[in-house]
C-alpha cells in the first residue's frame, strides 16, 4: 500500500502523511506532534467525545447511539469475563458513561483521561475520581480483570509502551477490550483521504485486523473475538462528506454508511472493530 497525505479538517488544517507499515500493515502519522503539541489539536468544540453538549440534531443523534451501545458494551464485557472480582480499568474514559454504567451493574471501577474537563465531568458522574495517563505506571500488576480502551489506542503515542502497560495491569485469565477504525472498511476506501476516521494528528495509528493481531502477538496476547461496530459506518460517513463536499449530506452519508456495513457481511472489514484479547 502506498503513503498518504491526509488533512486535519477538525482544527489545524494542517497536512500530514500516513506511512504503511508493511510487516505491521498499519499506517503512522507523521509527523507525530510533540507530548507539549499534542493537546492543542483537541481545542475544538466539535470534539464530540470530550463534551456532553447536544447542540444540533448530529449531537442528538450520536449520544443516543452513545447511550445505546453502552449497554451493549458493558453485556459483552460481562460475556468475556471470567472472574467474579469484576475490576475494570477503562482508559480514555471521556465524560465517563461507561463507567458509570459499570458501576451500577457492580464493577469496581477505575478510569484515566488526559482531557481535564473530560476528567472534571466524569469524576462527577461515577462519583469515582478520574486520574491522568500517569496513574497507570503506579497500579500494581495484575490488578485488572477487564480493561477497556474504546476508540482510544490511535490516540496514544507510544504504542508498544502502552501494550506493554495493557498486559502488566491485565489479571492472567483477564480480557482487554478495543476498539479502534478499520482502514480496509469499504467507507474508508470511498472517502480516501477525506475519510473521517483518520482524523489526524490526533489518531496517530490507523489499524487493520492484521495490525491488532500481532501488535498483541508481541506480548503473547491472542484476538479471541471480532465483532462489528455498525453503527460507526454511519456516522464517520456523515463527517467525512462534509470533509470531502464542505457540508454534511445526510442521505450521501447514510447511504454510504448502509453500503460500508453491507459490503462487510462478507468481508468482515466493518468501518469500526472491537477486539477482545486475552492472554495466550
Amino acid at each position: 500500500m502506498e503513503n498518504k497525505s491526509v488533512k486535519d479538517y477538525s482544527v489545524s488544517g494542517e497536512e500530514f502523511q500516513l506511512v504503511f507499515d508493511a510487516v505491521l500493515e498499519l499506517y503512522k502519522t507523521e509527523p507525530q506532534p510533540s507530548l507539549e503539541k499534542l493537546g492543542s489539536y483537541y481545542e475544538s468544540e466539535d470534539y464530540i467525545s470530550h463534551t456532553d453538549a447536544k447542540r444540533n440534531l448530529f449531537e442528538k443523534i450520536y449520544h443516543w447511539v452513545r447511550s445505546y451501545m453502552l449497554s451493549k458494551k458493558i453485556k459483552l464485557v460481562e460475556q468475556h469475563t471470567k472472574s467474579d472480582t469484576k475490576k475494570l480499568l477503562d482508559i480514555g474514559c471521556g465524560t465517563g458513561d461507561f463507567l458509570a454504567i459499570a458501576k451500577k451493574r457492580h464493577w469496581e471501577i477505575a478510569g484515566v483521561e488526559p482531557d481535564a474537563q473530560a476528567r472534571k465531568i466524569a469524576s462527577k458522574k461515577t462519583a469515582t475520581k478520574i486520574e491522568t495517563n500517569e496513574y497507570l505506571s503506579q497500579i500494581p500488576n495484575e490488578s485488572f480483570d477487564a480493561i477497556t480502551m474504546w476508540h482510544v489506542l490511535e490516540h496514544v503515542p507510544n504504542l508498544s509502551e502502552q501494550i506493554q502497560t495493557l498486559k502488566r495491569l491485565l489479571k492472567p485469565n483477564g480480557t482487554i477490550f478495543i476498539a479502534v477504525p478499520n482502514f480496509k472498511s469499504h467507507d474508508a476506501k470511498h472517502y480516501k483521504e477525506f475519510w473521517a476516521a483518520y482524523d489526524v494528528p490526533r489518531h496517530l495509528w490507523h489499524f487493520s485486523q492484521t495490525s491488532i493481531k500481532k501488535l498483541f502477538q508481541k506480548e503473547n496476547m491472542k484476538v479471541v473475538k471480532i465483532l462489528p461496530m455498525k453503527f460507526d459506518a454511519y456516522y464517520v460517513s456523515l463527517l467525512s462528506e462534509k470533509h470531502k463536499n464542505g457540508k454534511m449530506n445526510p442521505i450521501k452519508g447514510f447511504y454510504r454508511g448502509f453500503l460500508s456495513n453491507l459490503k462487510a457481511k462478507s468481508s468482515s472489514e466493518y468501518s469500526s472493530l472491537i477486539y477482545v484479547i486475552q492472554n495466550d
